[in-house]
């Protein structure tokens, strides 16, 4: 397992496969206030790709090529926030797309704990700290236990989604959840353009 480190942009000609797992770290938890620092990768082979954005950057071309591209899935956990994230940073739009933590709630109804950690240990039997999750992301100077922390975070994604699948399947509710991953990034804008909170579909 190896953390690669980048500035600014995935570098030419890394393809990290057909579903890529991601996950963002910012400044807090309001997109249009707390800027995006890092984003992290995994293609499903134990190795993390950390991408550290720079203050006020608006491109990347090699990540928002991966984020839109049709051939790629993109995982995440809680994927509301990571796409709303990106698509404010560099205006891209991302699809198609899986989250976790929808697919729980759609199988786990038996529990109210669908955070990354609780998934992980109930799944796949995987303890992950989250003792980094409140610290300083937009350092020039990322710590080795923040980068384990944000690799921690995409590493199991793709173990997860399997046994995520195999409960949609039994439980009948596949094509619900598909349908609500393809919805994703339009809600992900709905937050960005002003109904965070407003359930739309309510009378």
């Amino acid at each position: 397992m190896a953390n690669h480190l980048y500035q600014n942009d995935l570098p030419d000609g890394l393809d990290l496969g057909p579903v890529v797992a991601i996950d963002c770290e910012t400044m807090g938890l309001n997109p249009h206030r707390d800027r995006l620092c890092v984003i992290q990768m995994s293609g499903g082979d134990s190795n993390a790709h950390i991408i550290q954005v720079s203050k006020g950057q608006t491109e990347a071309p090699n990540l928002t090529a991966m984020l839109t591209n049709p051939d790629v899935l993109k995982l995440f956990h809680f994927g509301r926030f990571d796409i709303a994230a990106m698509q404010n940073a560099f205006g891209a739009v991302t699809a198609p797309v899986y989250c976790t933590k929808i697919a729980s709630k759609m199988v786990r109804t038996y529990t109210d704990r669908h955070g990354l950690k609780n998934l992980l240990q109930e799944l796949i039997g995987v303890d992950i700290s989250k003792q980094q999750q409140s610290s300083d992301w937009g350092s020039q100077t990322l710590t080795n236990a923040q980068l384990d922390y944000a690799a921690s975070d995409v590493l199991y994604l793709h173990k997860l989604r399997t046994e995520l699948n195999a409960r949609l399947v039994r439980e009948g509710r596949m094509e619900m959840a598909q349908a609500c991953f393809d919805f994703l990034p339009m809600r992900a804008q709905l937050d960005l353009e002003g109904w965070p909170e407003i359930d739309i579909f309510s009378h």
